[in-house]
């Protein structure tokens, strides 16, 4: 394959040795999904002391991009690019944390996310930004919007979108409606449209935290989990999700939607199906930032279960008429053997209902006799197997077609044992 003129140029100017050279090769080959040759240009500029190139290099080595993966390799070199004073390196070893396992999660990750929002990193801001929208605090309310106001001044689309449904609506602060018809007019222009209606009640706060602080932790605080049956084990969690929440998992989906598919029990491949009629998108791990991880974590915590067991968090949407009927989560032996068979089955599923459903779209359990409503932010939990590790046939579930309007779902799936690498 040939070069074209750009590349060529970029590497001749790679060819003289120069670390800033040799990075912005790198990433003109990732772009043409060059990956082998691109990682290994990044970690030439990164062993010459390049910050940039070193999180691009840990980056590659996080999720396995032109590389085996490696987290710890990849945390090593995160800790020379922020011990030279990277902020953004800070925030990749805050994400990282956020799993335990690669690191552990500690008071570190907040002051690293911090860091990282005094250098106005978009992702930073917006994370934090939807950190300070769950408290009904009026002075975390203001340093919400300000959070999204910087974000949405640096480009970041996804804060733009939060912010003006925030002045549209009203939440924390007075109704803006100019405002907000500025901004979703600008959006507009570049093909982005309005987001569905998503007003949650406020998330329940286990334990007060200072106004202004950010504490990653209370992801983890308890939850109020409401039994819904017994066999099979159904509960539902209200509120697990704020507005800004449900907004930022479907803002993140809806870029990549595509149809729905199904696991064919005889091949283990993924196929399309009539069975299930929705569009969805599976979040690849390496697009996913602070904030998502949050929301995960939350989803994670609430079931009982640790972060690293999750499969890859998969937005779903549900157009009028469109339903998954009767199914089971737990995946057939074909399956399993296709995708990390050491993790097990899928031992527990999170959905979390990100919109509100003008009618329709109810979660149906038949054999617990069990129909739970899509109210935005309420999570619905459920095992797919039994104590002993058994796939239970009784954990039959559907998706009921939607009548009007529209369903967005999240759903997070939770094998026995760990799935991801951090």
């Amino acid at each position: 394959m040939s070069d074209d003129p750009d590349l060529t140029r970029l590497r001749l100017d790679a060819e003289r040795g120069s670390p800033q050279a040799l990075y912005h090769l790198a990433t003109a080959l990732v772009t043409r999904q060059r990956l082998d040759e691109a990682c290994l240009l990044h970690r030439r500029a990164a062993e010459a002391g390049l910050a940039n190139a070193q999180i691009e290099y840990a980056r590659m080595l996080m999720y396995g991009v032109g590389t085996q993966a490696d987290p710890e390799h990849a945390v090593e070199w995160l800790l020379r690019a922020e011990s030279a004073g990277s902020p953004i390196a800070g925030y990749f070893l805050a994400l990282i944390a956020l799993g335990g396992s690669a690191l552990p999660h500690d008071g570190r990750s907040n002051e690293r996310l911090l860091a990282a929002i005094q250098a106005d990193y978009p992702p930073a801001l917006r994370a934090a930004a939807i950190h300070f929208g769950r408290r009904a605090n009026e002075r975390d309310q203001t340093v919400c919007l300000q959070l999204l106001e910087r974000g949405a001044g640096r480009g970041d689309i996804v804060a733009a979108r939060l912010l003006a449904e925030r002045l549209a609506r009203g939440e924390g602060c007075p109704a803006q409606p100019r405002a907000a018809q500025e901004i979703l007019q600008q959006l507009a222009a570049h093909g982005v449209t309005r987001l569905p209606a998503s007003t949650p009640p406020p998330p329940a706060m286990a334990a007060a935290i200072a106004p202004g602080t950010l504490a990653l932790e209370e992801a983890l605080q308890p939850v109020a989990v409401t039994p819904l049956a017994s066999a099979p084990r159904v509960a539902c969690v209200d509120g697990l999700m704020s507005a800004d929440e449900c907004r930022l998992l479907i803002a993140s989906a809806q870029p990549s939607l595509q149809r729905s598919q199904t696991i064919n029990p005889d091949t283990g491949l993924p196929v399309p199906h009539a069975q299930r009629t929705s569009s969805d998108s599976a979040f690849d791990p390496i697009i996913e930032d602070i904030a998502l991880r949050v929301v995960q974590l939350r989803m994670a915590h609430a079931a009982g279960v640790a972060l690293p067991q999750a499969e890859h968090l998969t937005v779903l949407r549900y157009a009028p008429g469109e339903e998954y009927r009767p199914h089971r989560d737990y995946r057939p032996p074909g399956s399993l053997e296709r995708d990390r068979p050491e993790a097990g089955n899928r031992l527990r599923t999170v959905c979390v209902y990100l919109n509100a459903v003008e009618a329709g779209g109810e979660t149906e359990f038949p054999v617990a006799a069990v129909r739970v409503a899509p109210l935005p932010g309420r999570a619905v939990i459920f095992d797919n197997l039994h104590a002993d590790g058994r796939p239970d046939p009784d954990s039959l579930h559907a998706g009921l077609p939607v009548l009007r309007g529209e369903k967005w779902l999240a759903t997070l799936w939770l094998r026995e044992r760990p799935y991801r690498l951090f």
